[in-house]
């Protein structure tokens, strides 16, 4: 069944228009009054069925039927900090971490970056791939819609997860150090002793370069913030398959 994100209060029985982006796509599929399909709004805990009433030029009409609690999100809560890979890899990098079932994804800037976005330009990037995350959530049956922040230098946001002292998740900088460990045993060593709890989230910041990697003076000042140096073994991967790897290590 179609699914469709509604960033707006849902409620049983009432009628209402869809968003634009939604609208859009119900008319690309061809849906017709009296089609079953489902809404979410990013509430983790469901989702809800509901049916099409009326079509428009330009909008659709539905009506909202019975909330469904469903619990598809991991029970670690995974932010991803990744240098921004070039070309359409960004895309692919949100869509894929969006099916993974990654919380957030923080797009940086660093030495080596190829891409330099600033303004204007770096704001339509961001909604852009906002809106591939919105896509792939539909798609992939997650409820949670994972937030894809500003575009910050390295040194912007270290400054930033910083300052949140205690208040800032676990963090795992992706290297290739001789004492970088495992990233299954680095997390897994403080859940192991309570597997029968997933109902008690945990969160990690995991931070990954582009091209190229992060620089040594990078990677020392983020192991100075308190990053763990982490490994996925000894192949050198593209920047955009090393942040996907961890994630399934991490989240599957």
């Amino acid at each position: 069944m179609p699914r469709f994100y509604c960033p707006c209060p849902l409620t049983t029985g009432a009628l209402m228009d869809l968003p634009a982006g939604a609208a859009r796509h119900v008319q690309v599929l061809r849906l017709q009054p009296g089609d079953a399909i489902t809404l979410f709004n990013g509430d983790a805990l469901g989702e809800f069925s509901a049916r099409v009433t009326q079509m428009g030029r330009s909008s659709v009409q539905v009506q909202v039927g019975s909330f469904v609690p469903t619990q598809r999100e991991p029970a670690l809560r995974v932010h991803l900090a990744v240098g921004m890979p070039a070309n359409e890899r960004m895309d692919w990098l949100v869509e894929k971490a969006t099916e993974l079932g990654v919380a957030s994804i923080q797009p940086l800037m660093t030495e080596r970056s190829v891409l330099r976005l600033n303004g204007e330009r770096a704001d339509k990037k961001v909604a852009h791939w906002q809106s591939v995350a919105v896509a792939a959530c539909e798609q992939c049956g997650g409820n949670r819609m994972p937030l894809i922040h500003p575009v910050k230098t390295l040194t912007q946001w270290l400054k930033v997860w910083e300052d949140r002292g205690a208040n800032a998740p676990a963090g795992l900088l992706l290297s290739l150090r001789s004492d970088a460990r495992g990233v299954r045993d680095t997390v897994w060593q403080e859940t192991s002793t309570a597997p029968a709890q997933p109902a008690v989230t945990r969160q990690v910041t995991f931070l990954s370069g582009p091209e190229g990697g992060l620089s040594l003076a990078e990677e020392d000042t983020a192991l100075a913030a308190g990053f763990q140096p982490i490994t996925l073994g000894p192949r050198v991967l593209r920047a955009e398959t090393a942040a996907l790897a961890a994630l399934t290590a991490l989240l599957l």
